[in-house]
């Protein structure tokens, strides 16, 4: 713990923006502060990019996209600089993952497991996938041959949430660069930090200038000039529903640029009264929705779980949440890290008051205050018990370590109540009935459907959902739809000319 604490102490970190391929002030030389939620003490004063910072990078990019350097290189070419750049990003795993930490509450070990990891196989995989991905031609009549091919689109505006800044951004933007596209990357303010660090590493792994531009920000300035800049083609968007809906209406009022959208979930768990394992079961419920505190857009926030299994079920939750390791995200120990700003810690509290006015049971729900780091921002494991699906704290997310539990009877009913949401981004099922567990799968409305397990995800897999979840997914081959255009080669081979009938 002291090696991360003194690492952590020594770190200098790149905090102004890059822009063709160098690091820069903001032009009015604006800053915000990068508070590290590990002790709510100030940890750097990142560059605020601006209305014409944005535009800078824009035009840059759409410069460097014009110019073929990358969009029309070779397939191998991009490879070689893709692979490069997985491996720059596992030989400095360890600062990375310290970035990750200090900037995001995330604890140390898992970002030097998971995240970081996570990340770099993402920018491989995508490598890798460039020349295995054919085009294809159409079955026309015997005078004509018809190519359709996959083209980049252009130039993509990535803005990428807090929780997970790394793996997210590897999400973006590993399948736009490896399509060809020039990418304006837009971190959330709080999560900077690795982004800018991932530049410089992808500028040592030999991407051209411009191809790759990181503008830190405020959302409304940054992220509404990226939005409504002409020349960006496409926003690929993780985040908050009320942002999303302005990225649309940033793009309607622009340049109809596509938008594709991941906004949170209020995941339901249904347990049915057959569960095979409730140890098991309640692991899994417990470490999906306590997991990086809580703050992941696909936890497992709601447990609708059958009459008959409920005591048991919600006795064996609460016992894992309490056994949880909950601190300081530089000590390798811990196993809950801190809630990313103080701002998202007040509005995680405030659910507390509202569970018990709703009638709910609450088990935990207080702040905490590891020793040595009181300004920090911690929160123990909750579980809302009791709880009406139609309140409040059954509706909407309160992306904190909190589990509200709402009890049904039976299957039908369990799928029902998971459905009662206006998110649609993950759901789970807990039976061991075969034909059960398949007409859930098919009924419950969402975008990854988990049986008798929960939160197991590789990049083989697209992610995304319906409903107020959002449009598009991240991840799998389906994550080219996303960043490149289909081109339709009408070729006659008629010896004389022809026309369209």
């Amino acid at each position: 713990m002291t090696d991360w604490i003194s690492a952590a102490a020594a770190l200098a970190p790149e905090t102004r923006l890059f822009i063709g391929g160098e690091f820069c002030a903001a032009a009015d030389e604006a800053t915000f502060d990068t508070i590290s939620p590990r002790d709510g003490h100030v940890f750097a004063r990142v560059s605020s990019a601006g209305d014409a910072d944005v535009d800078r990078a824009v035009r840059g990019a759409a410069a460097a996209f014009d110019s073929g350097v990358w969009s029309r290189a070779d397939r191998r070419t991009r490879q070689a600089v893709l692979f490069r750049l997985a491996d720059l990003m596992l030989e400095n795993l360890d600062e990375l993952a310290l970035l990750e930490a200090v900037d995001s509450g995330h604890p140390i070990g898992d970002a030097r497991a998971v995240d970081v990891p996570t990340a770099a196989r993402t920018v491989r995989w995508y490598a890798e996938a460039l020349d295995k991905v054919y085009d294809e031609i159409a079955p026309t009549p015997e005078n004509a041959l018809a190519l359709i091919r996959r083209e980049p689109l252009g130039v993509i505006g990535a803005v990428v949430p807090w929780n997970y800044p790394l793996i997210i951004t590897a999400w973006k933007i590993a399948p736009a660069l490896a399509a060809g596209n020039s990418v304006v990357l837009k971190p959330a303010e709080l999560t900077s930090l690795s982004a800018l660090k991932l530049a410089e590493l992808a500028r040592e792994a030999g991407l051209p200038a411009g191809v790759l531009q990181v503008v830190p920000g405020v959302g409304r300035v940054a992220g509404q000039a990226l939005g409504r800049h002409p020349l960006v083609d496409k926003i690929a968007f993780t985040g908050s529903p009320a942002v999303g809906k302005g990225f649309l209406t940033y793009a309607g009022e622009s340049n109809g640029k596509q938008v594709s959208l991941e906004l949170g979930g209020k995941s339901a768990q249904v347990v049915l009264a057959d569960v095979a394992d409730l140890d098991a079961c309640a692991s899994a419920i417990a470490w999906g929705i306590f997991y990086n505190a809580g703050q992941t857009c696909h936890g497992g926030s709601r447990l609708i779980v059958d009459a008959r299994v409920h005591d048991e079920l919600v006795e064996k939750v609460i016992a894992v949440g309490r056994s949880l390791v909950l601190g300081d995200p530089l000590d390798e120990s811990t196993q809950v890290g801190s809630i990313a700003s103080e701002v998202q810690l007040d509005r995680v509290l405030a659910y507390t008051a509202i569970a018990r006015a709703e009638g709910a049971v609450v088990h935990g729900g207080e702040r905490v205050r590891p020793d040595g780091l009181g300004d920090g921002f911690y929160v123990e494991p909750t579980v809302f018990d009791g709880v009406d699906n139609a309140g409040r704290i059954g509706q909407e997310e309160i992306f904190g370590p909190a589990l509200s539990v709402t009890t049904v009877h039976g299957a039908a009913e369990g799928i029902r109540v998971a459905n009662e949401s206006a998110y649609g981004l993950a759901a789970s099922v807990w039976t061991q009935d075969l034909t059960t567990a398949h007409r859930a799968a098919r009924d419950l409305r969402a975008g990854t459907v988990w049986v008798n397990t929960f939160d197991v995800a590789d990049v083989i897999t697209p992610f995304g959902g319906v409903k107020q979840s959002g449009s598009g997914r991240d991840r799998s081959l389906h994550a080219f739809d996303s960043y490149t255009a289909l081109k339709t080669t009408w070729i006659s081979l008629d010896s004389a000319s022809t026309t369209k009938e």
